[in-house]
This record gives C-alpha cells, sequence and structure tokens, in this order.
C-alpha cells in the first residue's frame, strides 16, 4: 500500500521516515516553515544511528496527494487540528479511503468514522521529539515505537493486518487488535500527565497531581463503564521494546509541552484531561483535578507564558 502521513510531526515524521527508508511509499503533509524545509532539504529524521535525509513527496494539502486505490491516511495531527484535517480529506481523497488514527486521545476516531466508514485506531506508544523545522528525533532505538492497530468501532480485518505488516517492515512493533480502542483508553490515562508536563515546574507537587488527575480519570473510566486494559497488560505489550537512547541533545518533554514551546494558538488538552472532564460531566461525576489541569493548559497557552511556569502546589485539590 501508499501511505500519506497527514501531520509530519515528532509521530508523523518519525512512522513517515522509517517507513520511506524501508521502501514503503510515502507521502508527507506538513505546514509552514516545516514543509518549506522538507521541500527543501528533505525531512531529517535523527536516530540513534544517525541523520537520515527523507526525500518523499510533501504537501500541504490533501489536494496535493496522487491519490491511488490503495492509498491509506496516516492521521498524526493533534486531536484539536483533526477536523481541519478531516475536512481536507473529505474534499480531496477518496470517498472510500482508510484513514488510521495514530493519534492520543480516543475522540478522533469518531470524528472520522462520522464521515469515513474506513477508520481504523493506532495506539501509539512512540517517544519523539519535533521542536525544530524539518527535523525529528527518534528517541528510541532499535524500534522506533509500538504501533498496534485496529478497526473501529472493533474488530480487525485484513486492511488492518496488512497496515501492521507495513510498519513492521518499517521497524516499528505492530499488531492487529480486536480491542484497540481498549488499549487507546489506557495511552489517554497515561497522557493525563501531558498538560502538567506542558505547564507546572517539575518536582513533588507535580508529580502528585500527575497521580491525582490519573487516579480520578480510572475513577471515571470505570464508573462510565469503559473497557481499558490493565498497566500489567501494558507494561507487558511494551517489554524491553522502547529503548531510550542515550545522550540526546533535545530537552525531554511529551506532545503537549513541544506544542507549547513551539508556540501557537493551540493545543490537545481538551482531548486529554479534556476527555475525562467531558465522560465525567455525561455520567454526573466529578473531575476537578482534570478540570484544572486544563483550565491551566489553556490559561497559559492563551497568555503566552513560557512551558513549565506553573507552581503544581496551585492547582493541588485544598
Amino acid at each position: 500500500m501508499r501511505y500519506v502521513v497527514y501531520g509530519t510531526g515528532a509521530v508523523g515524521g518519525v512512522i513517515g521516515g522509517n517507513l520511506h527508508l524501508a521502501g514503503v511509499p510515502v507521502t508527507l503533509v506538513a505546514r509552514g516553515e516545516h514543509l518549506a524545509r522538507i521541500r527543501a532539504d528533505g525531512l531529517t529524521l535523527d536516530r540513534e544511528d544517525g541523520r537520515h535525509r527523507i526525500d518523499a513527496p510533501a504537501t500541504d494539502t490533501a489536494a496535493g496527494v496522487e491519490w491511488t486505490d490503495d492509498t491509506v491516511v496516516l492521521l498524526c495531527v493533534k486531536g484539536h487540528q483533526t477536523q481541519t484535517a478531516l475536512d481536507d480529506l473529505v474534499a480531496h481523497a477518496p470517498a472510500d479511503v482508510a484513514v488510521v488514527c495514530a493519534q492520543n486521545g480516543v475522540a478522533n476516531e469518531r470524528a472520522v468514522l462520522r464521515q469515513l466508514a474506513a477508520t481504523y485506531a493506532v495506539c501509539v506508544m512512540l517517544p519523539a521529539t519535533h521542536l525544530e523545522p524539518g527535523l525529528v528525533v527518534q528517541k528510541c532505538h532499535p524500534t522506533p515505537g509500538i504501533l498496534d492497530i485496529g478497526a473501529v468501532p472493533a474488530g480487525t480485518d485484513e486492511r488492518a493486518e496488512a497496515i501492521a505488516a507495513d510498519l513492521r517492515r518499517g521497524g516499528f512493533e505492530s499488531l492487529a487488535r480486536p480491542d484497540i480502542m481498549a488499549w487507546k483508553h489506557h495511552k489517554l490515562l497515561m497522557n493525563l500527565g501531558n498538560g502538567v508536563d506542558a505547564t507546572c515546574a517539575p518536582g513533588p507537587a507535580a508529580d502528585e497531581l500527575v497521580r491525582l488527575a490519573q487516579e480520578e480519570g480510572e475513577q471515571v473510566l470505570r464508573r462510565a463503564g469503559v473497557p481499558v486494559v490493565t498497566a500489567e497488560q501494558d507494561a507487558e505489550r511494551r517489554g524491553d521494546h522502547l529503548r531510550r537512547r542515550g545522550h540526546l541533545s533535545v530537552e525531554a518533554g511529551g506532545s503537549t509541552w513541544q506544542s507549547v514551546t513551539r508556540g501557537g494558538s493551540g493545543v490537545e488538552i481538551d482531548y486529554l484531561a479534556g476527555e475525562i472532564v467531558l465522560l465525567a460531566r455525561l455520567h454526573g461525576i466529578p473531575a476537578p483535578v482534570n478540570e484544572a489541569v486544563q483550565r491551566a493548559t489553556h490559561d497559559l497557552v492563551r497568555s503566552g507564558g513560557a512551558p513549565r511556569s506553573l507552581d503544581a502546589a496551585t492547582l493541588l485539590p485544598k
């Protein structure tokens, strides 16, 4: 199959770059200065074994893609960017195109499924960084990440198996799973620390805030009856695949921190902490910790505040 990596940031860049190096046809969708650098000099994929130039076709819109019957979209934008990407795909991609949500959060699949029948979900376990235009940094080696896939709302099919095989060809760990959304909900719990990582100074208070946000998230998912794999299942799947590189020159930080550090007007917090807040409100369950994290993240971005400049103690429950 041929792949369109829609959103060539940290995750999309590492996926697209490794697929390209493995001989899998890839088109990259990016924007702004990042796209300009890719077009001029190729995408630079920084791995343990050196820097690789990825000379793949690149465009800023689905209108610039050479669509074929076997083209699959790997949707790698953040949750708050999904609808814009989806509008572009619906306008320019074939009506039966398969879209694979390689994204954090659990709301993207529902948005895509509303307009495109062939929707798939990936549970993304892929440490990577994108802070500089034209450059993505792969933080694990030799396995870049774990990208298990399943159909939405559930099950697997031949296409899911074929996509998993192509991802393995690119060096990733990938299995087709019928219960992929249960895996993604566990990843959602892990991502409840993203807002804290982006806004609060590291320390005991920040660690406690993350613990409380995740504990609250577990309670909300449990009371709402949402299937979630256990921490033990997740740890077994990860095993020793995600071996972190040593001596990385880039500062450590999650995807939300990277968004705040790069600047801009939006972050994905509504689809992480905000997802727990939404579910809690739908079921009449309090979620004050995740509400506080969601609000503080938006306030910091809106005011142009520096990342990790807040005191987490001010967000802890009284």
